[in-house]
């Protein structure tokens, strides 16, 4: 689901070139809000479940067994993560009429790797992304 990034349902051209209202503005505010402390918590577990395999992986004496768990727990963080995030932008589609997606999808070259309209990191208000 490509398309722009941050907030852009408050950017005034993306506002115009969609012709959103303000009821939509509000509707993606809220499920901007309530997804985003989520996905900064998700996008913690994340990092703190790679940083506890990096020191398994670079042992003199890697143990094969206690790696491939923890890379089990580095892919349970990433599909929870995942997940939510889909969620949060599948809120934000609903949002939308079905001329406005189009037109957004219009606005937004394909992104590789994921993509996604939504929160990246450095955006205001901050909220987690997955790391590629």
């Amino acid at each position: 689901m490509p398309g722009p990034p941050g907030r852009w349902w408050n950017n005034p051209q993306m506002v115009q070139k969609l012709a959103l209202n303000s009821d939509q503005q509000k509707k993606m505010d809220d499920i901007f809000q309530a997804n985003r402390l989520k996905l900064i918590d998700l996008n913690a577990t994340l990092q703190k479940e790679e940083v506890t395999m990096e020191p398994l992986v670079s042992a003199d004496q890697p143990d094969e067994s206690k790696i491939l768990a923890q890379i089990d727990k580095v892919a349970q963080a990433r599909a929870e993560l995942e997940k939510a995030n889909a969620r949060f932008l599948l809120g934000i589609r609903r949002v939308l009429t079905p001329d406005q997606w189009k037109k957004l999808q219009a606005e937004t070259p394909p992104q590789g790797g994921g993509g996604g309209f939504g929160p990246r990191p450095g955006d205001a208000p901050p909220a987690a992304r997955p790391r590629k």
